[in-house]
């Protein structure tokens, strides 16, 4: 009997033992910008072992160029990438096997920004003039349908791929207006070296709303396991920083050295209320009516069914 005990003991132990030093998954996930605000979740799941409590190790990686994390998710080279709903549908229609699985930002950020102090008041103004970009694909996703509304065309403005050199582009004037320009981060940017920006907002100027940051898989993974597990953890960490913006902002700023700033200050303030606190939760209209506009607008060659690639 003494034996039996002393048997179950020693398994009890190794059991208790293997699981303490069990590994945990690992997840890795492209991001769509540097390390900013819109990345609060993220960085809050990391900081507060939010991800550690589901059993997972998360790799955040900061892309050389914005428009390569859904190349790699594509081609299963990430798990998970940040990317935008507009971009989505025409890579989808392009025939790249990726899919949301989630939302990070449920509202538009994106807008057209130019120098409030200069020529262009109207979008009209814009005839014959440069526009910055970062990422491909927004540049036709959303400018033809501000451009329509005045009564111009794609053609007649010229595009100007400025990577992420947006706001300084737009203050050295080597572009006269900008569209990518988020208003939770470039407008900050801008009002604090004094070269305040007039935005133009997509939503506002004839073009449906849609959620601007997603979170993307490659197709053949839309149903892993271990997504759940990162979103248990995407959710908990929001409703953290919602509930207590003050000590979260000061996990976020400490996370790592220059976002303890004033842009990244107001920037998280101005990005609380736009996190989508059910990140699973999907509204399939919005998709459907963005790819009826884009579809419309001859931007993407196909009518989709928006649940093969934005339903979980």
């Amino acid at each position: 009997m003494h034996n039996i005990i002393r048997i179950l003991s020693i398994i009890f132990l190794t059991l208790t033992i293997n699981f303490a030093y069990a590994k945990n998954d690992k997840l890795t996930i492209g991001l769509d910008w540097f390390i900013n605000p819109d990345h609060a979740p993220l960085i809050i799941a990391e900081k507060r072992g939010f991800f550690k409590e589901v059993g997972l190790d998360v790799e955040m990686i900061e892309p050389a160029d914005p428009n390569d994390p859904p190349k790699l998710v594509a081609a299963g080279k990430l798990d998970l990438a940040i990317s935008y709903q507009p971009q989505l549908h025409i890579q989808v229609d392009q025939g790249l096997p990726v899919v949301r699985v989630g939302t990070l930002v449920s509202v538009p950020l994106n807008s057209l920004v130019v120098l409030k102090d200069g020529p262009i008041k109207s979008i009209a103004d814009l005839k014959a003039k440069k526009i910055g970009f970062s990422v491909g694909g927004f540049e036709e996703a959303l400018l033809s349908g501000m451009l329509e509304k005045y009564n111009l065309k794609m053609s007649d403005v010229e595009l100007i791929n400025i990577n992420f050199s947006l706001s300084p582009s737009l203050i050295a004037k080597k572009v006269d207006a900008v569209i990518g320009a988020f208003r939770n981060f470039e407008l900050n940017q801008m009002d604090i070296v004094n070269h305040p920006g007039l935005a133009f907002y997509p939503e506002e100027h004839g073009v449906p709303s849609y959620e601007e940051l997603i979170y993307i898989a490659n197709a053949k993974n839309r149903k892993k396991p271990i997504f759940d597990k990162f979103f248990k953890a995407i959710q908990k960490a929001t409703l953290t920083i919602v509930n207590d913006p003050q000590s979260t902002w000061k996990d976020f700023s400490s996370f790592r050295k220059g976002l303890d700033d004033e842009l990244n200050k107001r920037a998280y303030k101005d990005t609380l209320s736009r996190f989508a606190l059910r990140p699973q939760a999907h509204d399939l209209n919005t998709y459907r009516e963005f790819g009826n506009f884009l579809k419309e607008k001859n931007i993407i060659q196909k009518s989709l069914q928006v649940e093969t690639f934005a339903k979980p």
